[in-house]
């Protein structure tokens, strides 16, 4: 494909970079991303992926803009409350990237539709803010051999790892199981500042782009933590990839997809 002048422009200060160039714009028109949800995470995952030119772009969410959210999920504006997240989000990187397709999912992400959903996708984005969803994204994305950035957000901390099928733990080698219901706060009890989003958003972005460019090195095999109170990084090395885990182990026990029940948060992620 040849570029237009109008993307030698856009993306000219990816093209002149020598880990990118030409050809791996090509390869981020031509890639194919799938967030999901449209919230704290996936909102600036969503805008950065977009303004780098990822070509499809997948947003699956089942809410509806909430006034609450505006404080952190940049997607979306005032006049987007009552709308679908999707919706939103959809026209917030249209109007920033008319190269970029995104397709919108408004439903809940669940073990009877989240292999259809990702199948087609080379990378997904784990932007979810409860457990059963994180496991649920972990187990598809194993056995479906997709790799995923996984991260989560409460109060002033973040953490984010990425799965590469082969490459690593996957999200239960490390944590195993959910927590017991109401053993963690919800977003509603311990809140999060909103710029925490930004933060580990984007980081995931880039794990997604350095992914489909095939440059630098991953967050497979270690958990990246950040305090903003204390503006400290941690990059911590996981296990290695067990054994006995469940789900991705020479022998994993689990061989179906589960929907585990968990506390809802009402402030929507």
């Amino acid at each position: 494909m040849a570029f237009t002048n109008e993307q030698l422009e856009r993306y000219s200060r990816h093209i002149i970079l020598k880990e990118v160039g030409a050809k791996g714009q090509k390869k981020l028109l031509n890639a194919k991303v799938l967030v999901i949800g449209a919230g704290g995470l996936g909102a600036p995952v969503a805008m950065y992926l977009a303004a780098a030119g990822v070509g499809t772009i997948g947003i699956a969410d089942a809410d509806v803009v909430d006034l609450s959210n505006l404080q952190r999920q940049i997607i979306h504006a005032t006049k987007d409350v009552g709308k679908p997240k999707v919706q939103s989000a959809k026209e917030t990187m249209e109007a920033m990237n008319p190269d970029v397709k995104v397709i919108t999912y408004h439903t809940f992400v669940t073990s009877e539709n989240i292999m259809d959903l990702i199948k087609d996708y080379d990378f997904i984005i784990d932007g979810t803010d409860n457990f059963p969803a994180k496991f649920l994204i972990n187990d598809a994305c194993v056995m479906a051999k997709k790799p995923f950035s996984h991260a989560g957000i409460i109060r002033f901390q973040g953490q984010l790892m990425t799965y590469v099928p082969g490459q690593g733990p996957c999200y239960r080698c490390v944590f195993k199981e959910p927590p017991p219901k109401d053993a963690v706060p919800t977003c509603k009890q311990a809140g999060v500042i909103g710029a925490m989003g930004g933060v580990i958003g984007s980081l995931q972005a880039m794990e997604a782009v350095k992914y489909i460019l095939g440059v630098g090195n991953l967050l497979t095999g270690y958990l990246l933590t950040y305090n903003a109170l204390t503006m400290e990084f941690r990059k911590i090395k996981l296990p290695t990839k067990t054994d006995d885990c469940a789900v991705c182990g020479t022998h994993p026990t689990i061989d179906h997809l589960i929907d585990y029940e968990q506390a809802v948060c009402d402030l929507k992620h």
